[in-house]
């Protein structure tokens, strides 16, 4: 793996991580929860978006635009809940962590062009989506309070594993 992959992989563990530790010191609340869900699919967003444009391969052009219009959906399923529940999100380190992270990525991602991109981009994807899966199971259904919130992360939770399996298809592929 090149310096620059292991450094998007790296940062995708490190940002993740910080779910990991701040919930083990910390259950998170709902309003949290609600806040790490919205800037976890928004940084996987901006991410595609920018694959969307700038991949070189047409499958990974395919995957950034899925990634647009799947965690654009889940943003807006749990906007739509949130509403109805009457919860405003609550910034936290884990979210501030996530956003300064994809923040981070998307620069780096920048800086690539043609093949280069494809793999970083394909390889950040594998990380991601491990992570989250990791966070959900681990942390966010474990400690969703109410059960509204902890349906939405369930019922969403086998997108996330799909999206997992196919960017490990798209890697194997580039390596």
């Amino acid at each position: 793996m090149k310096a620059a992959n292991v450094c998007s992989t790296l940062f995708a563990a490190l940002a993740l991580a910080a779910l990991s530790a701040s919930a083990q010191a910390q259950a998170p609340t709902d309003a949290q929860i609600a806040a790490i869900v919205v800037t976890a699919n928004q940084v996987d967003i901006d991410a595609g978006k920018l694959a969307e444009s700038k991949a070189q391969s047409k499958e990974v052009k395919d995957f950034g635009r899925q990634m647009v219009t799947d965690h654009t959906g889940v943003n807006k399923q749990a906007s739509d809940l949130v509403q109805k529940l009457k919860v405003t999100p609550e910034d936290n380190a884990t979210s501030k962590s996530l956003k300064q992270g994809g923040d981070e990525n998307v620069a780096h991602l920048k800086g690539l062009k043609g093949a280069d991109f494809d793999r970083a981009y394909v390889d950040h994807e594998v990380t991601y989506h491990q992570q989250v899966l990791d966070a959900l199971d681990k942390t966010l259904i474990p400690n969703a309070k109410n059960d509204e919130l902890k349906n939405l992360l369930v019922k969403v939770r086998p997108a996330f594993v799909a999206h997992l399996e196919h960017a490990k298809h798209l890697q194997s592929k580039k390596s």
